[in-house]
């Protein structure tokens, strides 16, 4: 049979109510709203379960909620004696990968939601220091993109940011840029580009204001080699020394997500059977575009 490897949500997979039916279900997932309630000194729980949304989509705001409903999930999964069978790998979007961190042991959660707490801090300060934005340009490639990037160039800087699945890439820079690679890749016959309703440029070097920061909080860190492989944004491949970890959570804040790149290692190691973990589906939407055969998931704590 297929490995099993479990997906972790990124920022744009919250929503008013997320956690709530983990937290009802299961002791130990209320546990884990307690510790984010009493690590970071406010409700996490009502701004998961009555919002408003407008504060639970402030960055500083949105990455400790979500890595909280996520982890609350994963004990609820556990509690109901990991349906669909064990897990051997992990991985996440973006923010989702100090979930897979938490899971595999290698971070501790009151650690790593004090950490996302500070990262989106530092994100959005960032975005203040170097105003950007992102967009989703659906139907060219890689290398189509590029191209454009190098014109887009001239406006500002622009990069190609998360490698999503086969013709979604988001791109991410300045105003000026993001919106000139948009025009270009329309007239180039992308199908839509659609702007990102985010604070700044994330994944580009907008923001190594915030790396620098990140650094430095990290360097206070304990960080456990991973019992289980976790599979690094920036890289596409397994990470397990912890100063190497350590190295990647810092490059990942100005680096591209390697997410297709990341699947398509998985499915080569043989990994065939995934389980989405935390709020949203984003991922099983996006793992359809990569592979239809595999089997797919989803676990909120139901």
């Amino acid at each position: 049979m297929a490995k099993r490897a479990a997906l972790f949500p990124g920022q744009g997979a919250q929503y008013v109510g997320m956690g709530r039916a983990a937290w009802q279900k299961c002791p130990a997932a209320k546990a884990v709203f307690e510790q984010a309630n009493a690590a970071l000194g406010f409700d996490v729980a009502k701004l998961c379960f009555e919002g408003p949304e407008a504060r639970l989509t402030e960055t500083e705001l949105q990455q400790p909620a979500i890595l909280t409903a996520t982890i609350a999930a994963v004990e609820a999964w556990r509690a109901a004696g990991s349906p669909g069978g064990p897990v051997e790998a992990a991985t996440g979007l973006s923010l989702g990968e100090y979930a897979a961190l938490v899971f595999a042991e290698a971070l501790s959660f009151d650690d790593a939601v004090r950490l996302v707490h500070s990262r989106g801090r530092f994100m959005h300060e960032a975005s203040v220091q170097n105003p950007g934005a992102m967009a989703s340009i659906l139907g060219l490639d890689a290398a189509q993109l590029q191209a454009l990037e190098a014109q887009a160039a001239a406006k500002g800087p622009v990069v190609l940011a998360n490698f999503n699945c086969p013709g979604q890439i988001v791109v991410s820079g300045a105003v000026d840029a993001v919106d000139e690679l948009c025009g270009l890749a329309t007239a180039a016959g992308a199908k839509r580009c659609i702007k990102l309703n985010v604070s700044g440029a994330f994944h580009s070097r907008l923001m190594q204001p915030a790396a620098e920061k990140l650094a430095a909080v990290l360097e206070r860190v304990q960080i456990r080699p991973p019992k289980i492989p976790v599979i690094a944004n920036v890289t596409a491949s397994p990470v397990g020394d912890p100063s190497e970890i350590r190295a990647l959570l810092v490059r990942q804040i100005t680096s591209p997500v390697l997410w297709e790149q990341s699947m398509r290692r998985l499915l080569t190691d043989g990994f065939g059977r995934f389980v989405e973990i935390g709020p949203g589906k984003v991922l099983a939407g996006l793992m359809r575009r990569i592979d239809r055969n595999v089997e797919m998931g989803n676990y909120e704590g139901e």
